[in-house]
């Protein structure tokens, strides 16, 4: 069995396409179309198949846009679980406007799913040997918002280690509610859970207290242009980006979360993993459309990332 597992409890099929001008109303002429397997889940597979990391998917697939899914993921040669539902697996797209550089993304919600299908992604977890247990993307329709800390339950249960990166509902109803080794929101993930904005400094106070109250071991903000911020019991430094020429993106946040596992499943320091996932989450950036990143680019990056220095944030944890 794996030593990862990457939860897809709602991935897509990734449609990209280039046109000059989006307009509304008149049809929208499109070149250069591409389709690849895409969701949180499988973004983080892919990436850690593409650095030589020994990661299964677990991909919940349905309909014929799930069997077009089944067939793209063996193309690429991601070890994939498939747990098939009756329903259409969704279909997400980007458009990138080449008269202003703009990228425009469509992404479907999704199935839903019924309580007998939910009930055979967990048993099938149940039922898998592994050490690290990353849950990446949306939950689906038809599952409660605490969906995802039943499969942390699993995790703990068999001494795994779980890494989570979702938003809205999910992650406020995961938080707390079972072990967590990492959590990966976004600065705008992490602002709609508090309800506010966040500047550098409240953001870490945040990230702090989450750390503190023991809804996860680690919290790493990803903050797009700004780097990230992470946060131990050690306490918060900040991270600054590496400077990229930007293409699209599309699967930076998992990338980012698919360089932190592989490196810690492969025994590296949390600083030197987040390093890699980093370096990860900026290689997407660089490659156009839906296309994740490479691994020489990965490398490449990673040893620049190690010459820069994580800034320490001196926080104030609100009591």
């Amino acid at each position: 069995m794996p030593d990862i597992v990457a939860l897809a409890l709602n991935p897509t099929i990734d449609v990209s396409a280039e046109a000059e001008v989006v307009r509304h109303t008149h049809k929208t002429r499109t070149t250069d179309e591409s389709f690849e397997p895409g969701g949180g889940g499988v973004n983080v597979a892919r990436v850690v198949t593409e650095l030589g990391g020994d990661v299964e998917a677990f991909c919940v697939v349905g309909g014929v846009t799930g069997a077009l899914l089944t067939e793209l993921l063996g193309r690429i040669g991601v070890p994939t679980h498939i747990i098939e539902v009756h329903g259409n697996t969704r279909m997400a797209h980007m458009v990138y406007e080449r008269s202003t550089g703009l990228e425009y993304r469509f992404i479907p919600s999704g199935t839903d799913l019924t309580e007998a299908e939910i009930e055979s992604v967990l048993d099938a977890v149940r039922q898998a040997d592994f050490r690290w247990l990353v849950a990446s993307g949306s939950i689906p329709h038809g599952a409660s918002p605490d969906i995802l800390a039943r499969f942390g339950a699993i995790a703990a249960e068999k001494g795994a280690r779980f890494i989570l990166d979702t938003h809205g509902p999910g992650l406020e109803a995961t938080l707390g509610a079972t072990p967590i080794h990492l959590v990966k929101p976004s600065l705008n993930e992490l602002q709609t859970l508090i309800g506010h904005e966040l500047d550098m400094e409240t953001c870490a106070e945040i990230a702090a207290t989450m750390v503190g109250q023991g809804q996860a071991e680690a919290v790493a903000v990803t903050m797009g242009a700004d780097g990230a911020l992470i946060a131990t019991a050690d306490g918060v430094s900040h991270l600054p980006p590496l400077e990229v020429e930007v293409q699209s993106a599309v699967g930076a946040g998992d990338s980012f979360v698919a360089g932190i596992t592989h490196a810690l499943a492969d025994g590296n320091t949390l600083e030197d993993a987040v390093m890699l996932g980093a370096a990860a989450g900026a290689a997407a950036v660089m490659s156009p459309g839906t296309s994740l990143c490479e691994r020489d680019d990965i490398l490449a990056l990673h040893g620049r990332m190690r010459e820069l220095t994580p800034r320490p944030i001196p926080v104030r944890v609100p009591a």
